[in-house]
């Protein structure tokens, strides 16, 4: 549950999508193999499969390797030993059927006018053979035929295999109340020591009762016999009552009602098994597959307020851990990963902000472990204006027997536009420096004020005037 909890925050679409792609592909399987062979040691490889990883969950080394080396090599011999039954599913014309087609039970089938038409071709020795599906579907295994999908009638399945009727020596198949198709070619049995009597038909028949739960009604052309295959046997019918009794077992009316509703709920509890089986192996496989990574992400600090500016902060990046499905992690890009630090509640100084798991974004499927460092000091200053009053700089020393009496600047004061913390602390504005060497007489001289595009600007932006007045020391 822990696990669960944990990986839910990362979960995407992808990885939902992912699942339910997996969990239908497993229960189509289920809906293809299903009552064959391949099924049931498919089954017992899963048995198998679900005892390596609880091996491997409790620390049993030298049991789960067991396990695994079982496991494949049951697969390499499912594909030997099964590659005819395999290849009898695979090998559908019909693309529908084997990706989303579901076979039905028998419902409501007239079993006595079935009976009624077999003993007619009985009678006038005309060969057939007839198809009744049951849970397993046909498409992937018989071949051939044309779409009928006409009523059941004596009429109508005497005709289908009268000598004259192109479609005659091939199948027809009979589902509910309706021939479905006819003149189907059915896989023919390898079995060796068939009896002599039995013919193309009876093999035909035993064939797809080999692979399938369908029962096949076979009536021999040169003996005008019925016989019946089902459950890979054939059993030969001397009386009508016996045909009848065996079918309506196996396909009557409320048995097929029954067996459809069984059906139903198989199907139901196959696909949830299917859905709970392919997410148990997703979070297996993610966790399993989890890795650590480090990042080292610059900070973005989310500013309000215009007239604040950031002076300075004790860390520019946070370095994070981060963790997720490898794949994951090894495409992910710095610039996927977002640090946003808000300066709402910020004011004017030395400001403490703390890096949570609220200021980072991740993409979906990565999981955050570590930060460092936790907390960044940021120092907040506002622009102001102040008025100040102007201070010539002057460098150096008059000639000798001179003295400066007097200076003026014009303007005497300017507005200058900056940092709050630094302007509450200034008093004047220096201009640049002025050497006094050179200067012999009273005068005016163009210069410029100094200031510290950092701290603070000048709204003045021409050179001001500084008069000097200069006079003889006396004597």
């Amino acid at each position: 549950m822990d696990q669960l909890l944990t990986s839910l925050p990362g979960f995407r679409w992808q990885d939902a999508f992912d699942i339910l792609l997996n969990a239908y592909i497993l229960f189509r399987l289920y809906v293809l193999f299903r009552g064959t062979h391949v099924f049931r040691v498919l089954l017992g490889v899963f048995v198998l499969w679900v005892l390596s990883r609880s091996a491997q969950s409790m620390g049993l080394v030298i049991t789960n390797w067991a396990m695994q080396g079982v496991i494949t090599a049951a697969f390499f011999i499912i594909i030997i030993v099964f590659r005819n039954e395999i290849s009898s599913v695979v090998q559908t014309r019909d693309m529908k059927s084997f990706l989303w087609g579901i076979p039905r039970h028998q419902l409501n089938t007239p079993l006595g006018m079935i009976v009624e038409s077999v003993n007619e071709l009985a009678e006038k020795k005309i060969g057939a053979l007839i198809v009744l599906p049951l849970k397993q579907g046909l498409e992937s295994i018989v071949q051939g035929g044309i779409s009928v999908n006409a009523a059941l009638s004596r009429e109508m399945l005497v005709s289908i295999f009268w000598p004259d009727n192109p479609l005659h020596d091939g199948a027809a198949i009979i589902q509910g109340n309706r021939i479905t198709r006819s003149g189907v070619i059915l896989p023919l049995s390898q079995e060796k020591d068939l009896s002599s009597f039995f013919g193309t038909r009876h093999r035909a028949a035993l064939g797809l009762s080999q692979l399938t739960d369908a029962l096949v009604i076979v009536v021999s052309e040169e003996r005008g016999k019925v016989s019946l295959a089902k459950e890979g046997e054939i059993h030969t019918i001397n009386k009508n009552a016996d045909l009848e009794k065996v079918l309506q077992e196996h396909a009557g009316g409320d048995t097929g009602k029954k067996g459809l509703r069984h059906q139903t709920l198989e199907l139901i509890l196959a696909a949830a098994i299917c859905l709970s089986s392919t997410t148990g192996l997703w979070f297996s496989f993610s966790k399993g597959m989890e890795t650590l990574a480090t990042h080292e992400v610059p900070i973005e600090f989310m500013n309000p307020y215009p007239e604040m500016d950031i002076t300075a902060v004790s860390v520019s990046n946070v370095k994070l851990l981060i963790s997720g499905a490898r794949p994951l992690i090894n495409s992910l890009k710095t610039e996927q990963i977002n640090v946003k630090l808000s300066l709402a509640d910020a004011k004017i100084g030395t400001n403490t902000l703390f890096v949570s798991q609220g200021n980072i974004t991740l993409p979906p499927g990565i999981q955050l472990k570590k930060i460092d460092p936790p907390k960044v000091d940021v120092t907040l200053d506002a622009l102001m204006e102040k008025e100040l009053p102007i201070q010539p700089q002057w460098t150096g020393k008059l000639p000798e027997g001179l003295i400066m009496r007097e200076t003026r600047t014009i303007p005497p004061r300017v507005k200058v536009i900056g940092r709050e913390l630094a302007l509450n602390d200034m008093a004047t504005v220096f201009t640049e420096k002025i050497p006094l060497d050179n200067l012999a007489e009273t005068g005016t001289i163009s210069v410029t004020l100094m200031s510290d595009p950092a701290v603070f600007k000048t709204e003045k932006k021409d050179k001001i005037l500084v008069q000097y007045f200069i006079s003889k020391k006396e004597p």
